[in-house]
């Protein structure tokens, strides 16, 4: 059945929606401008870093790398463990303060900037798709005409190059998780032998697949949740892409005496010649001209399309343009605001500490632990308790640790290793035993049991019980 052709766009109904329920295909005409050559340069940028951080090694490891199978983490030079995943906390919490702190001031920025999903679809897919299908003219028409075999044949191209692109982004999402080596035997190898990794990379290129050849602008506008908090993280001092009614209205299309270059002296109209490039370009099919919607992911098409109309008009551009609700009401806009600053703050607070817990984290971890069963064995005229000593290299440096410890005369500890070799993020267990006799024994006590790191001179007392029977 031929393809409908989007609906007038309204504030009641979504232009991907049809009259009848059924999803419509949203075809942004092409345009040209400087934001889309900012975009372009930075979608370029984005794409290369996202492709090229698990081949950048510092240290000898990947510049990003989250080893989940060995509980290694490596950040930028940075090496982690699992024992470090608090930080995770902080992380966490300071993109979160970030994005409400930028969308206060900036409005939507992130989607129509750097969102992944914006990144690839306008970046990849929607340029795969008019290379093959033309321009949004032909797309048009291609999707009424009947099922011919020219038309089969450039859907099957389009479409075998949107699996091979999926598959690549999986692939380069995997390459996060295992080492590129791994991943390039694991390419070589059967399936079978690493069925896991090869389940999720089949199921995320399948997800990729579907998002970006079907789902499209549906993700921003139906899954994604920060399209919807935005009413509540912005005000009318954020910065939005609006249409300036005051400039604009009343509109109207030009006559044949205004084509023509003569004078008009009919009733005064507007700059807008309601022309509808703007929402020709939208790659959500809004009318901006209808204020701020929930589906603007804030691209900026729509300003060089109607920029570009002024310049042929002889008329100056900014009919459409990044401002507030402040600035296109001709007020001026104020940056510094209650949510501004309250979002600035948490922002601060949460980089405070991630800072903070980074530059105190220690080269080593090292925890005591009583062995498994009775806390202490009667063993003739002795008392004996068992503990193991775990101990992991937290640097990126092979480390030299040394043991000792401050007890009672009467405690004898047995301790195998005295020195022990760790190379970057190993760990190693060392078992200590520690004996009283029973003529010593009156009650439960401390002794302390000391980790000294020979690279950085950092020390780690450990203060454990030594238990026995009740008197």
């Amino acid at each position: 059945m031929p393809a409908a052709l989007p609906p007038v766009p309204s504030l009641d109904r979504l232009a991907s929606i049809g009259r009848d329920g059924s999803h419509l295909s949203i075809e942004p005409a092409d345009v040209r401008g400087r934001f889309v050559r900012w975009r372009t340069a930075l979608d370029a940028i984005l794409i290369a870093i996202y492709l090229g951080l698990p081949f950048v090694r510092i240290h000898g490891h990947p510049a990003v790398q989250l080893d989940i199978a060995t509980r290694h983490f490596f950040l930028f030079g940075g090496d982690f463990n699992a024992q470090d995943g608090f930080r995770l906390v902080f992380v966490l919490l300071a993109l979160g303060a970030s994005l409400l702190f930028v969308t206060a001031l900036y409005g939507r920025v992130w989607c129509g900037w750097a969102c992944p999903q914006t990144v690839f679809l306008e970046g990849v897919f929607r340029r795969i798709e008019r290379w093959i299908d033309g321009p949004r003219a032909t797309r048009l028409r291609l999707d009424r005409a009947p099922w011919t075999l020219p038309k089969l044949a450039r859907r099957a191209l389009k479409h075998t190059a949107y699996t091979l692109i999926a598959l690549i982004l999986a692939h380069a999402f995997l390459a996060y998780f295992v080492s590129f080596p791994e991943l390039t035997e694991m390419i070589r190898r059967d399936p079978r032998q690493h069925l896991t990794a090869f389940v999720w990379t089949m199921a995320i290129a399948g997800g990729l697949y579907f998002d970006f050849a079907f789902f499209r602008e549906q993700m921003c506008i139906v899954l994604c949740p920060y399209g919807r908090l935005q009413s509540a993280l912005m005000d009318k001092d954020s910065l939005i892409i609006g249409y300036d009614e005051g400039r604009g209205e009343p509109r109207g299309r030009l006559t044949r005496a205004e084509r023509k270059g003569t004078r008009w002296t009919g009733a005064p109209k507007g700059d807008c010649v309601d022309c509808g490039r703007c929402v020709a370009v939208c790659p959500t099919g809004i009318d901006i001209r209808q204020g701020s919607q929930l589906e603007c992911v804030g691209c900026a098409r729509c300003i060089d399309a109607c920029d570009d109309v002024m310049r042929k008009l002889g008329r100056a551009p900014g009919l459409i343009r990044y401002d507030s609700e402040t600035g296109l009401a001709g007020q001026k806009r104020r940056l510094l605001r209650g949510r501004v600053l309250v979002y600035g703050a948490l922002v601060v607070a949460a980089l405070g500490g991630l800072v903070a817990s980074t530059a105190w984290r220690a080269p080593f971890e090292a925890d005591l632990m009583r062995i498994e069963g009775a806390p202490y064995v009667l063993d003739g005229g002795v008392i004996r308790d068992e503990y193991e000593l775990h101990l992991v290299n937290k640097d990126s440096v092979p480390s030299r640790l040394r043991l000792s410890a401050e007890a009672p005369a009467s405690l004898q500890l047995t301790i195998p290793q005295r020195s022990i070799r760790l190379e970057p993020l190993e760990d190693f267990a060392v078992p200590i035993i520690a004996t009283l006799p029973r003529a010593d024994w009156k009650r439960s006590f401390e002794f302390e049991l000391i980790i000294s790191d020979a690279a950085s001179g950092q020390t780690r007392e450990i203060d454990t019980q030594f238990l026995g029977p009740m008197q």
